[in-house]
């Protein structure tokens, strides 16, 4: 069986989160956890040797968050003896968007980078006390 024919995670995940997931290579694309509690849901993506730069998040219009990384290297190294030159470069670009809870605060929401480690804390919006379901309206 295929990682991403896997349903290991609770039907409400699959159902909030949209996890239609890309098929991924380890090589390609980053690791992402998605972790809740009773306030707020977490973002999690692995990208070792990115920067906060290499970044964007994105919430759009349709309620979807979307991680786009990008990263270019190259190097250059000239031998002047034998008028050689040698240049790497990689390019990496990724991109995943993750439907969102109707839950959760999107006016709060904050991106940090720390190690290579994206996280991104989506707040739920606060749980009010909810009114009855049947209520008598009194007659005048």
């Amino acid at each position: 069986m295929r990682r991403y024919e896997q349903n290991w995670l609770p039907e409400i995940f699959n159902d909030f989160f949209a996890n239609d997931w890309m098929n991924r290579t380890s090589t390609t694309a980053p690791a992402i956890n998605v972790i809740e509690d009773e306030t707020d849901y977490k973002v999690e993506v692995a990208a070792p040797g990115m920067t906060k730069e290499d970044f964007k998040v994105n919430v759009t219009d349709d309620n979807y968050l979307v991680l786009t990384l990008e990263k270019k290297n190259e190097s250059k190294d000239e031998d002047k003896k034998r008028k050689y030159l040698r240049r790497e470069f990689s390019y990496r670009k990724f991109e995943q968007s993750l439907a969102l809870p109707e839950d959760v605060n999107r006016d709060e929401i904050k991106a940090t980078v720390n190690n290579g480690i994206l996280t991104i804390e989506i707040p739920k919006v606060k749980v009010t006390e909810r009114q009855p379901a049947v209520k008598q309206i009194e007659i005048q």
